[in-house]
């Protein structure tokens, strides 16, 4: 049981700071300034990680390595402690575990991004956050939105969105159980 706090406490503590280094990947992919309450904040989580790694590894004109490497370097300090409180766990798939905890962060990041612009959208909140993410929100959601026709009214691009994004997280750990085997 003490095994299983430390297991969530760990998860929560990797998923608030790795999300954070990939929600600020994203927002300089997407040209998003950082002068808002989000960017401020997730600033204040990922300075301390990306600012050293980013003396080592350059930047690329869209694309911020330090902040993804980063994340994974949050991951796999994760697992590695897990691998060292755990008899079960075998060193060697703790690199590999990384991986897929990295990829299922993306996919429950863009999960927790959609499901706050739906209802954000919803209640029609005057804040500088509904900018910010529906700037984040609306390239994952333009291919819905070319093909499902506004339903009286309604959008349903986030609804289809939020599906794809689950069955992509189906996938996601029968590809991790099947590699991990």
């Amino acid at each position: 049981m003490l095994l299983q706090i430390l297991s969530f406490l760990l998860d929560v503590i990797a998923g608030l700071l790795g999300g954070a280094c990939l929600l600020r990947l994203y927002m300089q992919y997407q040209h998003i300034p950082f002068g808002n309450p989000v960017g401020r904040f997730v600033f204040a989580l990922t300075d301390w990680i990306v600012l050293p790694l980013r003396r080592v590894m350059p930047k690329t004109r869209k694309f911020d390595l330090s902040s993804l490497v980063a994340a994974y370097l949050i991951e796999l300090a994760q697992f590695g402690l897990l691998w060292l409180l755990s008899s079960h766990l075998n060193a060697a798939v703790v690199p590999l575990l990384a991986v897929f905890g990295l990829l299922r962060l993306v996919v429950s990041g863009m999960i927790g991004l959609v499901i706050v612009y739906a209802v954000l959208s919803w209640v029609q909140a005057d804040s500088p956050i509904v900018d910010v993410i529906d700037r984040l929100c609306a390239p994952l959601l333009r291919p819905f939105r070319r093909v499902i026709p506004l339903v009286g009214g309604f959008d349903l691009s986030p609804l289809a969105l939020l599906v794809v994004l689950q069955i992509a997280t189906f996938i996601l750990a029968g590809v991790q159980e099947a590699v991990l085997r």
